[in-house]
């Protein structure tokens, strides 16, 4: 099928569920639901492209209807700055909890963080309030932030090395694990 049949289809499903006649209004009615890692890479989109790791549910919060499935490429035709930042959270959430889970070297690089993904992860409850924290996840964030934009990363202390393990793997990696466990199929 060529791109352009790929495009067409995805644009005429969209407007045929949207209220807005025109793609520049239709695209603001829909929001992104949910999300699911698709490792086998049955998934198709509702374009007609095959073969797809992520695949987002779509709503429109005026006609009530839902798209499933639609891949991220896709959702980047939406040209919306919100719905591009979920999917690269989405997709960075995988990614992390997948290193986490096999025991990778895990460094604050930009392989597995991002500054939204940071932010996300605190938006959502990962950084869990404890003693350690003085009972405020914030700091931990905020910590976890410093250690990311820091330049040189061979300046962090291996004090600093522990607090940021330990973050992942108390924190981080427990919260990836309950938000995304009925979120892979295999």
């Amino acid at each position: 099928m060529a791109i352009s049949a790929y495009r067409d289809n995805l644009i005429q499903t969209v407007l045929d569920n949207s209220y807005g006649n025109t793609w520049e209004e239709a695209i603001n009615e829909w929001e992104i639901t949910d999300w699911v890692e698709d490792r086998s890479r049955k998934g198709s989109c509702i374009c007609g492209k095959e073969e797809l790791k992520y695949l987002y549910e779509i709503h429109n919060v005026v006609t009530d209807k839902y798209l499933y499935p639609i891949g991220s490429s896709c959702i980047t035709k939406f040209e919306r700055e919100d719905l591009c930042e979920e999917t690269s959270v989405a997709e960075g959430m995988f990614k992390l909890l997948h290193a986490v889970e096999q025991n990778a070297y895990l460094e604050l690089s930009p392989d597995l963080f991002s500054r939204k993904l940071l932010r996300a992860l605190y938006e959502r409850g990962a950084f869990v309030p404890n003693k350690f924290n003085n009972y405020d996840g914030a700091n931990d964030y905020e910590f976890m932030l410093k250690m990311f934009n820091k330049r040189d990363k061979s300046g962090i202390t291996p004090f600093q090395e522990k607090k940021i393990k330990a973050i992942l793997l108390n924190s981080i990696k427990p919260y990836l694990q309950r938000k995304l466990e009925n979120k892979i199929v295999r």
